[in-house]
């Protein structure tokens, strides 16, 4: 079977070797996502940023949520809830996650919503482009469903997003920046 049957588009989108690989490496881009956004929370508490730093906890909460469901629908398929490597572009961040360097003690919560847009976009675009590869039915039909599900976190975030304050453009402004020890 070639990488493209296997839903790999030799464009960068990860090859998936089964249903059962589907299944663990989309679980684990959830737990992935999970845990990236409660190390976001500890960073911007270090930085007294509490209001941003709940925020990431509230989206770790959502991601550790679906990775529930998942562990569920992967009992229930007879497959070990034992993540292997998460879904992600080779040589690249999980679709689900983004680097800590995308932080700013200062940023707020529309900052961090859009970390969060960015993400859901990324997975949702993966397994769209899943759904329509030359992948086995099965897994095409899986990754439809996964598309629809991250479909409706995108919204979810776009929701939050016109709700919370757009940031001036000097938010990141601060007259008394932290000083690193030489």
């Amino acid at each position: 079977m070639t990488a493209a049957e296997r839903g790999g588009s030799g464009t960068g989108t990860p090859a998936v070797a089964g249903v059962d690989d589907l299944l663990q490496r989309a679980y684990a881009m959830e737990l992935e996502a999970m845990e990236r956004y409660e190390e976001f929370a500890a960073q911007l508490e270090v930085h007294g940023n509490l209001e941003v730093a709940g925020l990431f906890r509230k989206l770790a909460g959502a991601e550790r949520k679906h990775a529930e469901a998942m562990a569920r629908d992967l009992a229930a398929r007879g497959v070990a809830a034992a993540p292997g490597a998460a879904l992600a572009a080779p040589g690249a961040e999980g679709f689900e996650t983004d680097l800590g360097d995308t932080l700013h003690y200062l940023m707020t919560p529309y900052h961090a919503l859009e970390i969060a847009l960015r993400n859901e976009l990324r997975a949702f675009g993966f397994f769209s482009d899943l759904s329509r590869s030359a992948a086995p039915d099965e897994i095409r039909r899986l990754a439809s469903e996964f598309a629809q599900e991250e479909k409706l976190h995108v919204e979810l975030v776009r929701e939050w997003l016109a709700r919370v304050p757009k940031p001036e453009e000097a938010w990141a402004y601060d007259p008394d920046e932290p000083r690193m020890p030489d």
